[in-house]
C-alpha cells in the first residue's frame, strides 16, 4: 500500500480553497440540472404528459449534453478550467431563470418542443461543469492522491443531488413549483462570483511551484502547450484503455439515469410516496449519503488496496449495482424502497466518480484531462438519452415490473469490461514529486 504524499499545510489549505468552491459550484449545477427529475411527476400530472412524452424532454437535454461535452473538452483544455466553469455557470444560471420565469408567466402551449429546446441549451452550459472540475484539479493532485479525489468528486455529485432532490422536494412541497428553476438560478449565479474570486488553474497561479503529477502526460516534453488535434487522435482515440473506459461509461450512464430520471414517479406510483414526506426525504437524502459513501469508499480502496488502480474497484461496484437494482425492483415495503434508492446510488456514484472524475485525469493526463473527461461524460449521456424517450416508452408499455430488469444488463457489461483493464495504470513508472515541489514562489497574475 502506498503512503499518501506529504504536502505542506499552506499548500493543502490553498488547494482546499480551490476545489471546495468548484465542488459547491458543481453541486449547484446539479440543482439546476436535476430539477427536471425532481419535478417530473409534477410536470407530467400538471400538463398531462405520458412518460414517453416527458422522456423526450429529458433525451433532448441528455443528447445535447453528450455532444457538447465532447466538443467542450478540448475547448476547456485550451482556455483552462477557470474560464470554462465561469462560462458554464453564467449560461446555466440564465437558462434556469428563463425557464422559471416562463412557467411563472403561465406557459402551457407547445410545452414539449419549447421545454426540450430550453433544457437542451441549459445542458449545453452544464456540460462545462465536470470538465472544469477535472481540468482545474489535475495539476493540483498527484496520481497517487486521485483515488481520494474520486471520492471528493463523488461528494460533489452527491451534494448536488441533495440540493436537487431533497431541497427540490421541499421547494415543491412548500413553494410554487416553478421555484425549482428560479432558486437554482440564484445559487449558480452566486457561485459564479465566488469562482471568479477564488479559483486558480494551477498551483503556480496561487504562488506554488507546479510539479510532476505522475499521470499519462507527466513526461511529455510539450505538456505545457495547448492540446492539438494530432495529440487528440494519437493519444486518445487510439488508446485502448480510454476506449474501453468510454464503453464502460456508456453502461454507467444508462444505469445512473435509468434510476435517477424515474425514481420519483416510481416511488409515487408504486409506493405512494410524495414530495415533502419523510419517506421521500429518506430516498433523496439517501442519494446524497450513498453517493458520498460510495465515492469515498471507491477512492480509499483504489489508493490503499489496489495501488491506485481504478478498474478492480469499479468491478466490485458494478456487481453491487446488480444486486441492489434487483432488490429495489422487488421490495414490497415503501420504507425499504426508499432506503434502496440511496443504497443503489452508492454503487452507481462510486463507479461514476472513479471513472469520470479520476480515470479521466489519470489516462488523459494534466494536458488532456478535460478532453478525456468530455469523451467519458459524453458517451455516458448518449446512454442517458436512451433512458428518456426509450425507457419511458417501455415503462408506459410494460409497467414498473420491468424497470430494474431493463437496467441490470448494463451493470453486467460494465463489470465484464473492467476485467479487461484489471492491471492498468497511467504510467508503469509514475513521476514522483521532488522534495521542493511546494516551495512558494511569487504569485502569477491571471
Amino acid at each position: 500500500m502506498s503512503n499518501p504524499l506529504s504536502h505542506p499545510p499552506e499548500y493543502r489549505r490553498r488547494r482546499f480553497l480551490n476545489w471546495f468552491p468548484l465542488g459547491l459550484t458543481y453541486a449547484t449545477f446539479y440543482m439546476g440540472r436535476y430539477n427536471l427529475n425532481v419535478g417530473s411527476k409534477t410536470m407530467m400530472d400538471m400538463f398531462h404528459l405520458t412518460k414517453g412524452e416527458f422522456g423526450i424532454i429529458a433525451t433532448a437535454g441528455f443528447w445535447t449534453y453528450a455532444l457538447s461535452v465532447m466538443f467542450n473538452g478540448p475547448l476547456a483544455d485550451r482556455i483552462g478550467g477557470r474560464k470554462a466553469i465561469l462560462i458554464g455557470a453564467a449560461g446555466a444560471a440564465v437558462m434556469n431563470l428563463v425557464i422559471g420565469l416562463a412557467f411563472l408567466g403561465g406557459w402551457q402551449t407547445k410545452l414539449i418542443v419549447g421545454m426540450s429546446l430550453l433544457y437542451a441549451v441549459n445542458q449545453y452550459f452544464q456540460s462545462f461543469g465536470a470538465l472544469s472540475v477535472v481540468k482545474v484539479n489535475a495539476p493540483w493532485f498527484h496520481v497517487r492522491e486521485r483515488g481520494v479525489f474520486g471520492g471528493i468528486f463523488g461528494i460533489m455529485i452527491s451534494s448536488g443531488y441533495f440540493l436537487a432532490m431533497t431541497v427540490g422536494g421541499w421547494i415543491l412541497a412548500y413553494l410554487p413549483w416553478y421555484c425549482i428553476f428560479l432558486i437554482p438560478s440564484a445559487a449558480i449565479a452566486a457561485m459564479f462570483v465566488v469562482d471568479m474570486l477564488m479559483v486558480k488553474d494551477t498551483p503556480a497561479q496561487a504562488g506554488f511551484l507546479d510539479f510532476n503529477t505522475g499521470d499519462a502526460t507527466a513526461h511529455d516534453k510539450d505538456r505545457d502547450k495547448p492540446i492539438d488535434w494530432n495529440h487528440l487522435v494519437t493519444r486518445i482515440f487510439t488508446n485502448r484503455v480510454i476506449m474501453i473506459l468510454a464503453v464502460s461509461e456508456f453502461c454507467t450512464g444508462f444505469v445512473r439515469q435509468g434510476v435517477m430520471l424515474w425514481f420519483v414517479p416510481f416511488l409515487k406510483e408504486v409506493h405512494n410516496i410524495s414530495h415533502g414526506t419523510w419517506l421521500f426525504s429518506i430516498a433523496s437524502t439517501g442519494i446524497t449519503v450513498g453517493g458520498i459513501c460510495g465515492g469515498m469508499l471507491c477512492g480509499y480502496l483504489s489508493d490503499r488496496w489496489f495501488q491506485s488502480r481504478r478498474p478492480p474497484v469499479a468491478f466490485i461496484f458494478y456487481l453491487g449495482q446488480i444486486v441492489s437494482l434487483l432488490i429495489l425492483g422487488h421490495v414490497k415495503s415503501a420504507g425499504a424502497a426508499s432506503f434502496m434508492i440511496g443504497f443503489t446510488c452508492m454503487w452507481i456514484f462510486g463507479v461514476h466518480g472513479m471513472l469520470s472524475g479520476t480515470a479521466s485525469m489519470d489516462f488523459g493526463g494534466t494536458k488532456a484531462a478535460s478532453t478525456v473527461a468530455g469523451i467519458l461524460d459524453g458517451v455516458q449521456y448518449l446512454a442517458s438519452g436512451l433512458t428518456g424517450f426509450l425507457l419511458g416508452h417501455f415503462l408506459d408499455k410494460y409497467g414498473w415490473g420491468a424497470w430494474t430488469w431493463m437496467i441490470v444488463p448494463f451493470s453486467l457489461i460494465g463489470a465484464l469490461l473492467m476485467t479487461r483493464l484489471w492491471h492498468e495504470t497511467p504510467l508503469r513508472k509514475g513521476g514522483e514529486p521532488h522534495a521542493e515541489m511546494h516551495r512558494p514562489v511569487p504569485a502569477v497574475a491571471d
